[in-house]
């Protein structure tokens, strides 16, 4: 009997992973990128570079990871851009909201978003990545196409910075809620 040989996935089985990953990768565009028309396109393009090699994918269920790996790679290649999004370093750092909370108290508001966008832009995917995602440190590696090593000293030193901008006493694992109802 002659070897058939194998298939590519399909088109459909792209329509139904854009479906299902659409959701999760603009989350974690938003998070990386900070505005909602730059994360569509970010996805966007990111989908279009799964497409592109769609052909070589050999397992369908690795789509999903390759497509976030697009994603990182392609905001990564954002961030080099000087331009990017109008970010300029500045010698002081701007106040923090002060926000009314749900019982009418005024408070200061902590601003995860906030403290993520002054993050150098690896630790900020490190960050996405591993507690927004909930990667494991060797999907992150992975995903940003670097060492196990290299994902825990940049989320060490990105951890350190968070702390710094956002106070000793705050337990980022409760800081704020996120875009899609989870906490960084």
């Amino acid at each position: 009997m002659p070897l058939r040989p194998s298939r590519g996935p399909t088109d459909e089985e792209f329509a139904e992973l854009v479906h299902a990953a659409w959701p999760a990768l603009y989350r974690t565009a938003v998070l990386l990128v900070r505005d909602h028309a730059l994360a569509e396109d970010l996805v966007q393009t990111a989908l279009a570079r799964t497409y592109g090699n769609w052909s070589g994918i050999r397992d369908v269920r690795a789509a999903r990871g390759y497509a976030r790996r697009a994603l990182v790679t392609t905001a990564t290649s954002w961030f080099r851009r000087r331009s990017f999004h109008g970010e300029r370093p500045t010698a002081e750092l701007p106040e923090m909201p002060t926000t009314t909370d749900a019982a009418g108290d005024s408070a200061e508001r902590i601003d995860v978003l906030a403290a993520l966008a002054q993050l150098p832009p690896r630790q900020r995917a490190v960050v996405v990545l591993r507690f927004y995602d909930d990667l494991s440190v060797d999907e992150t590696a992975d995903a940003l196409g670097v060492s196990s090593g290299t994902v825990k000293s940049q989320t060490s030193a990105a951890l350190t910075k968070l702390r710094a901008l956002l106070g000793d006493d705050v337990d980022l694992g409760h800081a704020t809620t996120l875009p899609g109802g989870t906490h960084a």
